[in-house]
């Protein structure tokens, strides 16, 4: 199995992008790469689940929600280098717009803290590189309704 921290081979990942009227959720990272910062919840895919059982389980494990994926809104490459340039950690980032289904929003495993912020006050946060703009898409998206991206299905 590979570790999380120099990695034999990408990791895939998933992220949620949560609307509570004209506020999207957030959660400040408890662990390394980017510890402190800002971003959306998510976390790693898990051998034999597919994206839309990862996106339920991680943002009920960092929020309390249950939520439903929506529709895919971006793909990222995350390659984070040491000081010597080693590969430290190397992710594939799936975001996910979601709707709440039900539960109590509250910090769990891996994050320090979550809450609905307002989209003008993103800029004052210390947030992970991408969030900001995977949240635009997503609110696009959310505005603009087109046939899904990601179907399960296929």
């Amino acid at each position: 199995m590979s570790s999380r921290k120099y990695p034999d081979r990408p990791m895939v990942g998933v992220g949620a992008t949560i609307f509570e009227g004209e506020r999207v959720l957030l959660v400040q990272r408890g662990r390394e790469p980017s510890l402190g910062k800002w971003s959306l919840p998510g976390g790693l895919v898990k051998l034999g689940e597919s994206l839309e059982e990862a996106v339920r389980r991680e943002v009920k494990e960092e929020t309390g929600l249950h939520v439903r994926p929506v529709d895919l809104v971006a793909c990222l490459d995350r390659v984070l280098r040491d000081e010597e340039q080693r590969i430290a950690y190397h992710y594939v980032l799936l975001d996910f717009l979601c709707e709440v289904v039900s539960g109590s929003l509250r910090a769990g495993s891996d994050v320090t803290a979550c809450t609905f912020v307002s989209l003008d006050g993103l800029s004052s946060l210390d947030l992970t590189r991408g969030t900001k703009e995977v949240i635009l898409r997503a609110l696009d998206r959310r505005k603009n309704r087109r046939p899904p991206l990601y179907d399960p299905t296929l």
